[in-house]
């Protein structure tokens, strides 16, 4: 398990964007699986939405992204670089997510070819699918 100073040590995202709590699963270079306690402290709930707050499913994108960077950034050859969210590919939202719910952030790095490589994520709360697809990214340097 990678706790959460830790994943700051790998990940350059800070409040309020850092959007992993927990690494829970790492075998780098090739998978992750990542936990994200969902709070009604969070900024987005003041606007999204007023009386029916809603994790946007943008930031559920963001959480699995954020899971595949610590998979490849724990590799210590790329531990020195960034990883931008470079495309979406047959990303599906499948539920709701809410505050109190506990995401579980799921990625496989699919491959790798130069800078630029795939993805495959699903997210699930109490074991219930809320979003999957393949996401690309880039790496460079720093």
């Amino acid at each position: 398990m990678v706790g959460i100073n830790d994943i700051m040590n790998i990940l350059p995202h800070r409040y309020p964007f850092l959007l992993v709590d927990r690494i829970l699963e790492l075998d780098p270079g090739k998978k992750a699986v990542g936990l994200k306690n969902v709070s009604m402290n969070e900024p987005q709930f003041q606007g999204h939405f007023p009386g029916t707050p809603v994790f946007p499913g943008v930031l559920i994108l963001e959480a699995l992204a954020q899971v595949g960077a610590c998979a490849l950034l724990s590799q210590e050859e790329h531990s020195k670089r960034l990883v931008y969210l470079a495309g979406i590919d047959k990303f599906r939202l499948r539920k709701v997510v809410t505050p109190g719910d506990q995401l579980i952030l799921d990625v496989e790095l699919v491959k790798m070819k130069g800078n630029i490589g795939k993805a495959k994520g699903k997210a699930t709360v109490e074991g219930i699918p809320v979003a999957e697809g393949e996401f690309l990214f880039a790496l460079e340097e720093k």
